[in-house]
Formats: structure tokens, sequence, C-alpha cells
């Protein structure tokens, strides 16, 4: 006898999705730092970069850009429960990663006098907010409402964030003897 139920996946929190965020910004941004110091073609790089590894590898790898896979999460389009399409992730990765742009300018202009530099983290704050505030099961930020799209947790990963902590709580014990 089957069950026409499908299992519920593991809801991701908003803690690690930041992670993923952040991982992935990195892995982005450095290679765009050292295009030179024009900061419109730094920009125009980061965005471009950003899709290849947020849309194209995500298409290829299961939902999974490289800081979803340390993290252990993918993306999944919740009606068809799969990878969603090119025009989901286009949308929904126009719009992060201008913002990630916008946020990682900002995080390189703080070495100038102008505290100005921190309205550029703005936008991102402002789409991510929703995901902060929502109750539902799998909370969306506007990106994802946008597109249709939800983060689920999945086994297939590096479990970066589990391999830290054991490290962490090893390196306690070992203080506390």
């Amino acid at each position: 006898m089957s069950s026409d139920l499908v299992p519920l996946q593991p809801k991701v929190t908003i803690g690690r999705r930041a992670g993923a965020l952040c991982i992935d910004a990195i892995a982005v941004g450095l290679p765009s730092l050292l295009l030179g110091a024009n900061p419109i073609v730094q920009t125009i790089f980061f965005i471009l970069l950003w899709l290849i590894m947020r849309v194209a590898i995500v298409r290829k790898n299961k939902g999974q850009s490289l800081g979803r896979w340390a993290l252990d999460m993918k993306i999944v389009d919740p009606r068809l429960d799969r990878t969603p399409g090119l025009q989901e992730l286009c949308k929904r990765e126009a719009l992060l990663g201008v913002c990630a742009a916008l946020a990682c300018a900002g995080i390189g202009g703080l070495t100038s006098t102008n505290a100005g530099v921190l309205l550029l983290m703005l936008p991102l704050a402002i789409d991510c907010s929703r995901a902060c505030t929502d109750t539902t099961r799998f909370p969306q930020a506007f990106h994802d409402r946008l597109a249709g799209t939800i983060i689920v947790g999945t086994r297939r990963g590096y479990s970066l964030d589990i391999k830290i902590r054991r490290l962490l709580d090893q390196v306690q014990s070992n203080v506390r003897r």
C-alpha cells in the first residue's frame, strides 16, 4: 500500500542560509576584487560570476551552489518538488546578486572615512528580513517569494557547520582540562 504523502524535508535555519550566502559571496567577491580598482567593472564582474555560480552551477549540481553544498542544503521548487527552472533561478539570483554586490561594495568601502557605504548593505538586509519574520515551515526571503522557491536541508554536502561545531567542542573540552 503506497502513500501519497511526501516526506517532509528538514527546515534550514536563517543562520545556515546566511552562512551559505557568505561563502558564495566570498567565492565570487575575491576574484572580482582582483580585477582592478574600478568599482563599476568590479560590480559587473561580480554579478556575472554570481549568475554563473548561482544559476549555471546550481542547475547542474541538483540545486546546490558552493555555499549550499558546504552547509547541506539545496534550492527546490515546491510545486514541482525539483530543482527550479532557469527562469526561476535567474529571477531569484538577479535580485539577490545585485543586493550581494552592493553589500560587498559596502564592505569593501569600510576602510574609507565615508560611513554612507554601510547603506549599501541595506538592500540585502531588506530582502532577507522577510525570511526572519516568516513563520511558515519554510521561511522565504523576498527573492524566494519572487521566484517561488524554498531552501531545504539535504544529506548531500560537506556538512561544514557540523564539522566546525565538533572542532570547537573538542577545543573547548581540551581547554577545560
